[in-house]
């Protein structure tokens, strides 16, 4: 076949590499023509080349690969079928090319599905608008405790393609099972994925200029769905999730099962009296509940979890258990879980203030849990708005705030919605979007804050205004805070 990727990113590259090593010829597409894609088009043809045994498949079975940059809108001549990295937006011009000349267009989890053995491993699916990473890792983490081999792929960075083709290779043990992050990006561009369980975490305004409307967003987020053969696991305090489950065309026997941070109800997770219990996968759901774990045993030594980490650790109990996981390996495995850095990342203790590093939370959504986890806060926010509005995220917020200090280019958008909802709240705004706006931002919301607060860094915007990406900017926070506290004493 010929086959045109589009993308020369890190699963454009991954799946020229692994379709070549399959016998197909390969020509990858981008529009970009700079140093970073001259450089990486420049190690792909060399692979193809040389036949370079990192790569998948043996040489001997490699029809080539082309790269051509500069031109993402061209179709090819030829091709056969397109497969897109997640980012390209379906109303991109090679698509509609590819659609008027009969050619289908899917992504690299497709064709990872559609490549699988006869004994491959069982997905576990996770998607959600936030908490996927964090989630699926948890889940690995208890996959793992029980003994299980297993991966975390997809969305949180290792391509689910180069997995499946590089099961049980070189005498390596095959995967019992995967932990798969899905974004709704790559939903949309799998069809055939059937998952055996999968979790929608939440659903909020996200990626909207590139689905078009929130219902076409969702509507991809429930793909992860279809055709699951155990478990339909869902949010019980967010009903789209629960609508999207009952939309879904499921198998046989697959149980719609509820996580909530109260106490649940039969074929639900939940909270009781500091304890995560299951209702679903016990022999009497009426009348039984089996103790999986503590709340103290999330990312033990952290201090109280965050609310939404206690949803994300039941939302992983549940698809363990839906796979067949012990009680005692979803406590072990929670133990054993540290969370990545930014995320909810407690950086130091000074005076009484606390500082907690939250720059993964770029939505408004993320900024709304990651607030609601403390009572008083000092907040600093900003950055590039999406095109998100943020009156809702102040009102909830309101109480919580002793101050707020605004960095960024489109803070004005939240300065704005503060002086709406939450007037009383001192506001510092910063006019500058170099990187050393951060130390100023520190210190201003050191000056803010009295003992017993939290300096929370929960942008609710995305951070390229500033800073590569938003790693980079918790990482200013962090070192700020710490050239202040160790000044300071």
């Amino acid at each position: 076949m010929h086959i045109t990727v589009a993308g020369l990113g890190v699963s454009g590259s991954s799946a020229a590499r692994a379709l070549a090593g399959l016998g197909a010829r390969v020509t990858v597409v981008d529009g970009g023509d700079g140093d970073k894609q001259r450089a990486a088009a420049a190690e792909l043809e060399e692979w193809a080349a040389t036949g370079s045994a990192s790569g998948t498949g043996g040489a001997g079975h490699r029809a080539g690969i082309t790269v051509r940059l500069g031109d993402g809108d061209t179709l090819p001549e030829g091709t056969d079928l397109v497969v897109t990295s997640p980012g390209w937006k379906p109303t991109s011009p090679l698509f509609t090319a590819a659609a008027a000349a009969g050619v289908d267009v899917v992504g690299d989890v497709e064709i990872a599905w559609r490549l699988r053995g006869p004994d491959a491993a069982a997905w576990l699916g996770v998607t959600g608008t936030n908490g996927k990473t964090t989630t699926v890792r948890m889940l690995a983490s208890i996959l793992e405790a029980e003994g299980l081999h297993t991966l975390a792929v997809g969305n949180i960075g290792t391509p689910i393609i180069d997995v499946v083709l590089g099961q049980g290779k070189d005498g390596a043990r095959p995967y019992d099972v995967l932990a798969v992050e899905l974004s709704s990006y790559q939903l949309h561009w799998a069809p055939s994925l059937r998952a055996h369980s999968a979790a929608v975490l939440n659903l909020a305004p996200d990626h909207l200029d590139w689905h078009g409307s929130m219902q076409a967003y969702a509507a991809d987020k429930g793909r992860i769905y279809e055709g699951n053969t155990v478990a339909c696991v869902y949010n019980v305090a967010d009903k789209a999730t629960e609508e999207l489950v009952r939309a879904a065309d499921v198998e046989e026997g697959c149980r719609a099962i509820g996580f909530t941070l109260g106490t649940p109800g039969p074929s639900q997770l939940g909270v009781v009296e500091g304890l995560l219990v299951d209702r679903a996968f016990v022999e009497n759901r009426q009348k039984q509940a089996q103790e999986l774990a503590e709340v103290a045993d999330i990312a033990p030594g952290s201090g109280t979890p965050a609310p939404h980490n206690i949803a994300n650790a039941l939302a992983a109990a549940a698809l363990a258990r839906a796979f067949g996981v012990r009680p005692a390996a979803v406590r072990d495995g929670l133990r054993a879980f540290h969370p990545d850095a930014h995320r909810i990342q407690h950086i130091a203790d000074a005076d009484g203030v606390t500082y907690i590093d939250d720059s993964k939370a770029t939505n408004t959504h993320a900024a709304e849990a990651s607030l609601a986890a403390y009572e008083h806060i000092v907040w600093i926010a900003g950055g590039l708005a999406k095109g998100a509005t943020f009156d809702e995220l102040v009102q909830k917020s309101a109480a919580r705030l002793r101050g707020v200090v605004l960095i960024g280019a489109d803070r004005a958008l939240i300065r704005e919605a503060l002086a709406r909802h939450a007037p009383e709240v001192p506001v510092v705004d910063l006019d500058r979007t170099d990187t050393g706006a951060m130390s100023q931002a520190v210190r201003e919301a050191t000056r803010l804050a009295e003992p017993g607060d939290t300096v929370l860094l929960a942008p609710a915007c995305a951070s390229m205004d500033m800073f590569v990406n938003y790693n980079k900017r918790g990482d200013a926070f962090a070192d700020a805070v710490r050239e202040l506290t160790a000044r300071d004493h």
